[in-house]
């Protein structure tokens, strides 16, 4: 074995023991936002259900914000994981865009688990925020770099930097430029713009759909859905300056 390998410590049966113990409490705070919606998670209420007391659960989680970052986290991760799971298991279609079968993933994930989509981008818990540069940050920024992969891969950052779009200006353009990025390394300005964009017209379309403001589609929603994102793709597309 060479010098720098070390092989991991098994873990204590307690910290078995708690590691089992956290789980069973995320698993049933999930369940109680799926029966009640974001907005009636309490600790009282997931002991309660789990048969333990307030105090006991404090031992896991210490506060409630605690077991929110949690469950965000939790949240952001199966999300992320689900829109990679689709581009994986599409990846020799030649037909359907990566781009699309992400955005596709997505629009799934939401559809299957609304009040968990409620969770992460619904009206915002009361009193609750989230730590800065906490692990739900670190959650967002997987997901970040699958659609920044998937919108850009192939262009170079000089076509990227090149591409058309309305001019930005000198305090936005400064902004973007201190942006962190995590899907293909620094993007410049007209990419970032372009890639928000992106997101706001993917990311919409979802939330219309999961709070029932397209119903009136009936089946053919998902198909509106695909539609809307091959455009989406196709213009960004052209907006980008050929090698």
């Amino acid at each position: 074995m060479p010098a720098e390998e070390h092989p991991m410590a098994t873990p204590s049966l307690r910290e078995r023991r708690r590691a089992a113990a956290t789980q069973e409490i995320l698993d049933a705070a999930e369940r109680h936002i799926t029966e009640h919606g974001p907005a009636a998670l309490s600790l009282r209420a997931v002991a309660r259900s789990l048969g333990m007391t307030v105090q006991a659960l404090y031992h896991y989680f210490p506060s409630r914000d605690a077991l929110v970052t949690a469950l965000v986290t939790k949240a952001y991760d199966d999300l992320a994981h689900a829109v990679q799971a689709a581009v994986e298991a599409a990846a020799d279609d030649p037909d359907l865009p990566r781009l699309v079968i992400a955005a596709e993933g997505y629009r799934r994930w939401a559809i299957a688990r609304p009040e968990h989509f409620q969770l992460l981008y619904g009206t915002p818990l009361r009193d609750y925020v989230a730590p800065a540069e906490g692990p739900t940050t670190q959650a967002t920024r997987r997901m970040s770099a699958i659609f920044e992969r998937e919108l850009f891969d192939g262009f170079t950052a000089a076509q990227l930097a090149a591409a058309d779009g309305p001019e930005l200006s000198p305090a936005l353009r400064a902004h973007l430029e201190q942006l962190p990025h995590f899907g293909l390394g620094h993007l410049p300005p007209p990419a970032t713009a372009l890639f928000l964009s992106a997101w706001g017209h993917l990311h919409g379309l979802v939330v219309l759909e999961v709070f029932g403001h397209t119903a009136f589609l009936g089946d053919h929603q998902g198909e509106i859905f695909r539609m809307a994102m091959r455009n989406l793709l196709a213009d960004i597309h052209r907006r980008i300056p050929v090698a």
